[in-house]
């Protein structure tokens, strides 16, 4: 796509993203990372990460052997 555009468009576009990206509010991390850690607890007791994925459950196991002669 941005080799069909012309220098001047494509600073013009950075140029509205930046102007989008400057009025975005910010928010401390010393206010936002307790909020984040409560997520990510409350959510690890059914992330199959953690907990792994049942057998009967689990879309990727092996469904049968390999037998090499």
């Amino acid at each position: 796509m941005a080799r069909d555009m012309s220098d001047k468009e494509i600073l013009k576009m950075e140029l509205e993203q930046l102007k989008l990206e400057v009025n975005t509010p910010r928010i401390a991390v010393s206010t936002t990372a307790p909020e984040i850690i409560t997520f990510v607890e409350g959510k690890s007791a059914e992330d199959p990460l953690i907990r792994g994925v049942p057998e009967d459950k689990n879309p990727f196991k092996e469904k049968g052997g390999c037998i090499i002669t």
